[in-house]
């Protein structure tokens, strides 16, 4: 069985965002970038299915710049057997990194797709979905525990009533949630063996793809700052407050 777990890099998780002066966009000089978080439990849970016989090859796939390399490094580090690079300087919205993804898929003809269900930059939880869409293949989101078997997958997602668990036909889209594990951190000889893995490097002009932007920024800023704490002395107090603040 193979796995085809597609990750994004982004800008490390601890590291306070800045938003451009001019508020075109968010401010990426000198800022250290990482694997996006939900990528990399997609990741390891599929090396732990290959770990498990499940999978027999781990083929990881990013779509950025050549710095990308990196973030496929770390995938490789990981337990990841190749990795796939479509360079390219765009900021693709999410259709757009679905239809190469589904160009990819083409190629590769992988029997399940597993990514994190969203990259902490854009927020959108909307690439999986449409992948899915373009592909014909059934999806199930927000993955917490995952059991592949031949030609099918038992998902068990977190829903607002509590836990659902479903099962669908192989090939699938499958993302991965929060709780699905917590990935391991790649050791040094793993590093060291990351460095002779193949990896592919492809220009996203040859996949053919239509990448053309349909949305348009108009602006970006940072959220309001919040403003201190005050005492009250009675709940009348709190319900006056938040009606001259225009809460309620």
């Amino acid at each position: 069985m193979k796995v085809l777990v597609p990750v994004k890099r982004v800008i490390d998780y601890n590291v306070k965002v800045r938003v451009k002066a001019d508020q075109t966009g968010v401010d990426l000089a000198n800022v250290k970038m990482a694997m996006n978080p939900f990528c990399e439990i997609a990741v390891e849970e599929a090396v732990r299915q290959k770990e498990k016989g499940t999978a027999t090859e781990v083929v990881a796939v990013s779509i950025g710049p050549v710095q990308a390399q990196e973030t496929l490094r770390t995938a490789l580090a990981m337990g990841a057997d190749r990795a796939i690079l479509i360079q390219t300087d765009q900021d693709l919205e999410p259709l757009a990194v679905a239809k190469v993804l589904a160009a990819i898929v083409a190629e590769e003809a992988p029997d399940v797709v597993i990514m994190g269900k969203q990259a902490i930059d854009g927020d959108n939880n909307a690439t999986g979905q449409m992948l899915s869409a373009l592909l014909g293949w059934p999806q199930a989101a927000f993955a917490s525990e995952l059991v592949l078997a031949a030609g099918s997958a038992k998902v068990t997602r977190e829903i607002d009533g509590g836990l659902q668990t479903v099962e669908v036909a192989l090939p699938a889209v499958i993302t991965a949630d929060l709780r699905l594990n917590e990935p391991r951190y790649a050791s040094l000889p793993n590093i060291m063996k990351a460095k002779k893995k193949p990896l592919d490097v492809k220009e996203l002009s040859a996949l053919g793809v239509d990448t053309v932007p349909r949305l348009k920024v108009l602006k970006v800023a940072e959220p309001p700052k919040r403003t201190g704490g005050v005492k009250v002395g009675s709940a009348a107090e709190i319900v006056s407050n938040l009606k001259s603040n225009g809460v309620i």
